[in-house]
């Protein structure tokens, strides 16, 4: 079964190109708008039906129900930033369900303000009321500020339109002042906190499945998962392969989607997951 060109709840599309995988599904959970090979969902966030992680992670419900009534077994996840977050959720409360999962740049455990070099300022900003609005749903902060800042080689006007399309009002970009206010960072939200706990403890546990990171080379203040993350990972995540993907920044799969493309088609033939 292939999702590719379809536009699934929220932002969920395909990655894995061009062939099926045997015996499942695979998905790209991700909050960017472009799967591997090539634009699929519009924007970073859900368009008609918006996802607010304002109660334990992004509301998963709505990708229960997705996948629930698709009957979808035997899948390959591969999961970018909250999406990652969200696979790993899933994963973990539907493991009969999962062959494997992929995963780059998200929210493996939970953070400490050190985790994140030099952005404190902007999540405290973000996080508080006022200022957060102003920024998020006034400036359009993550599309005309972040966006850029996290794509190392930039992005086309049409491309940026893309990602624009989705939040014209200052209502629509309600979800996007949602994510960085769910962030967990020194215990909180607890709820938030208490979910990646959950699925940390699954992930080091599940031998059976096999998972894969993707890393890049950056600016710490650019990535989520760098050196010292990825020890983390290496440590307390069951049969894990590690790849490194080459220059980027926090949108990885639009500075290297051919090198995420070829990394994940490795790992697949080496798992037998074709």
């Amino acid at each position: 079964m292939r999702m590719q060109g379809a536009e699934p709840l929220s932002s969920f599309s395909t990655a894995i190109p061009p062939r099926r995988i045997s015996g499942g599904i695979s998905l790209l959970t991700s909050v960017s708008p472009r799967a591997v090979s090539r634009p699929i969902s519009s924007a970073w966030a859900a368009r008609a039906n918006p996802i607010y992680p304002t109660a334990s992670l992004i509301t998963p419900r709505y990708l229960d129900a997705w996948f629930d009534a698709l009957e979808l077994t035997g899948v390959v996840l591969v999961g970018h930033d909250w999406g990652g977050a969200l696979a790993f959720d899933w994963a973990a409360r539907n493991p009969e369900r999962v062959r494997g999962i992929a995963f780059m740049e998200t929210i493996v455990r939970p953070m400490n303000w050190d985790d994140l070099p030099n952005a404190r300022p902007r999540y405290e900003a973000l996080r508080s009321a006022g200022t957060g609005e102003a920024k998020v749903l006034d400036e359009n902060f993550f599309i005309e500020q972040a966006l850029p800042a996290t794509v190392l080689n930039g992005l086309s006007d049409e491309d940026h339109a893309v990602y624009r399309a989705p939040y014209p009002t200052r209502e629509s970009r309600r979800p996007l002042l949602e994510w960085p206010r769910a962030m967990p960072i020194a215990g909180e939200p607890a709820d938030v906190v208490a979910r990646i706990e959950a699925y940390d403890a699954w992930l080091a546990v599940s031998a059976d499945v096999p998972k894969l990171l993707l890393t890049f080379d950056g600016p710490a203040e650019t990535l989520l998962i760098g050196e010292r993350m990825t020890d983390w990972c290496r440590a307390n995540i069951a049969n894990l392969d590690i790849e490194k993907c080459g220059p980027a920044r926090h949108v990885a799969p639009e500075d290297q989607p051919e090198a995420i493309a070829a990394a994940i088609s490795r790992w697949a033939d080496r798992q037998d997951l074709r």
